[in-house]
């Protein structure tokens, strides 16, 4: 059996780190935000889990965030997903309609 190591609160085990990082990048990976709005490729995740995962991402853009999306189509279900589960929280611009890619701007 591998050795189990317990779970204590950060507190507890070090002083707190404090990173100058931009808001809303709160790990210690230590990679620095890119300029802009991150870019998600929905073309690049399976089909089963694409609309779970754009949501999750969407779910971690804070207010005044935002996230370009690129999709294989126009999103237009997912659109409507969005906006039944967080009515009015997002803003949406196309920035490219196809034929291969459609990419739209959501701003929280």
């Amino acid at each position: 059996m591998a050795d189990m190591i317990p779970l204590r609160p950060a507190s507890a085990t070090r002083p707190a780190v404090v990173h100058d990082e931009p808001a809303g990048h709160t790990c210690t990976c230590g990679e620095a935000e890119a300029a802009g709005y991150p870019e998600l490729d929905a073309r690049q995740l399976p089909h089963a889990i694409r609309h779970a995962a754009i949501f999750g991402a969407l779910d971690s853009v804070l207010p005044g965030g935002g996230l370009v999306l690129v999709a294989p189509h126009d999103p237009l279900p997912l659109l409507a997903q969005l906006e039944e589960r967080h009515p009015g929280r997002f803003t949406v611009s196309y920035l490219s309609r196809g034929p291969e890619a459609w990419k739209l701007q959501l701003t929280r």
